[in-house]
C-alpha cells in the first residue's frame, strides 16, 4: 500500500467550485514511476484522476481512490530558426505556464492566459479562448494507460481535436492519464492573434498600436478579470456550457424572431451561438438559487456562493438547459465534467 495514501479527505480545496465532498482514499503522485506503482494497487474503474480541479463538478462523495497528479517541470526540447518545442509536465499550472513562456519570449498561447487548470488536462477538452486553441500549438502528449501502466505517445492527429473535444473525451475516455505535453511555439516572428474585438478594444484603451505577446496576454487577463470571477473568492469552473454550433438554416429561423442574436461562422453551413447570450435572454444572469447561482457579469459561469452542493449546481444547470431549449430550440451542453 502506498505510503502517501490518505483516507476520508475533503476535496473542497482540490476543485475550483469549492464543493465540499470527501474522497474515501486520496493519493498524490509527483513522478511517473510512483503513478505507475499506485495504478497497480487499484482497479482502473475505481479511480478518479484529479489535476487542477477546474473543469469538474463533484456531485457527491467519491468512493474509491482520488489520484492527484502533481508532476512538475518545463524544459526545451528543440529549436529551429523560428520555433521552439517545449515539454511540460501535467501538473504545471496552465496560466503560470503561459507567463513562463512570455518571460522566455515564446509565443503562441498568450491568448490562453488566465484559463484555470493544469497542463495535463488542457488536451482533454482542447482548451481555447479569443481565437486560439491548444491544438494550434500542440505536438504530442505522453500518457499512461490505466489498466496496464504502459506509456503511450499521442500525436496531434491521434488526439482528434474538435471544439472543446478530443479522443480523451471519446473513445479514450478514462483509459489514460496524461503525464506531459509537447508544444511548438515561436521564439521570433510571433504570429499575433488580435482578431477578437475585445482584444482590439482593450489594446486601443491602453494606447497600444504595435502589441507584443505580453501585451496580448495582459489584455486577455484584463478582459477575463473584468467579467469572470476568481475561483479563490467565488467558487466556479469558468464556462459551464459549450457554445452551441447549429446549422445556418436553423439560425436564420431563430433570427427572424430574435434579430439581435449574435453568431460566429464555423463552416459555410454552421454557426456558433454564444451560450452566455442565450442564458442571459432566459433571465438567469445574476440569479441566485440558494447558494447556487449564475454570475452577475457572465451568464455562462455558474457559481457557488458558499455552501452549494454539486447536486444543487447540477439542478440549476439542468433548469438552464431546459429553459434555453424551450425558448430557442437550441440544446446547450456542459463543458465541465459531471462526477
Amino acid at each position: 500500500m502506498p505510503e502517501t495514501l490518505l483516507k476520508d479527505i475533503s476535496l473542497k480545496s482540490f476543485n475550483t467550485f469549492g464543493i465540499d465532498v470527501k474522497a474515501s482514499q486520496f493519493a498524490e503522485v509527483d513522478s511517473v514511476g510512483s503513478l505507475i506503482a499506485i495504478l497497480k494497487e487499484f482497479p482502473e474503474n475505481n479511480t478518479l484522476i484529479l489535476g487542477g480541479g477546474s473543469n469538474m463538478l463533484l456531485t457527491g462523495d467519491v468512493e474509491g481512490l482520488v489520484l492527484h497528479i502533481n508532476l512538475h517541470g518545463i524544459s526545451e526540447i528543440s529549436r529551429t530558426e523560428e520555433h521552439v518545442n517545449i515539454n511540460v509536465a501535467a501538473g504545471e499550472n496552465w496560466h503560470e505556464l503561459v507567463r513562463w513562456c512570455i518571460d522566455h519570449d515564446f509565443g503562441g498561447i498568450e491568448n490562453l492566459s488566465l484559463i484555470p487548470g493544469n497542463a495535463g488536462t488542457a488536451p482533454i477538452q482542447n482548451i481555447g479562448a479569443y481565437g486560439t486553441e491548444l491544438k494550434d500549438v500542440f505536438v504530442s502528449c505522453s500518457a499512461i494507460e490505466r489498466s496496464t501502466g504502459k506509456e503511450y505517445t499521442f500525436s496531434h492527429e491521434d488526439c482528434k481535436f474538435g471544439y472543446r473535444d478530443s479522443i480523451f473525451k471519446g473513445s479514450a475516455k478514462d483509459r489514460f492519464i496524461i503525464t506531459s505535453i509537447e508544444l511548438r511555439l515561436t521564439h521570433k516572428n510571433h504570429r499575433l492573434n488580435t482578431g477578437y474585438g475585445a482584444i482590439e478594444a482593450e489594446l486601443a484603451n491602453r494606447g497600444i498600436t504595435n502589441p507584443g505577446i505580453r501585451d496580448i496576454s495582459d489584455a486577455v487577463i484584463a478582459i477575463r478579470q473584468s467579467k469572470l470571477p476568481d475561483p479563490a473568492k467565488l467558487g466556479n469552473s469558468g464556462s459551464f456550457f459549450k457554445n452551441p454550433v447549429i446549422p445556418v438554416k436553423d439560425f436564420k429561423k431563430i433570427q427572424e424572431q430574435y434579430t439581435e442574436i449574435p453568431s460566429y461562422p464555423v463552416t459555410k453551413d454552421e454557426v456558433k451561438v454564444p451560450a452566455g447570450w442565450l442564458i442571459e435572454q432566459c433571465g438567469f444572469k445574476g440569479k441566485r438559487f440558494g447558494d447556487a447561482g449564475v454570475h452577475e457579469k457572465q451568464a455562462l459561469v455558474l457559481v457557488n456562493h458558499g455552501n452549494a452542493t454539486g447536486k444543487e449546481i447540477l439542478q440549476l444547470a439542468e433548469k438552464i438547459r431546459t429553459t434555453v431549449l424551450e425558448k430557442f430550440n437550441i440544446s446547450i451542453q456542459p463543458e465541465v465534467n459531471i462526477i
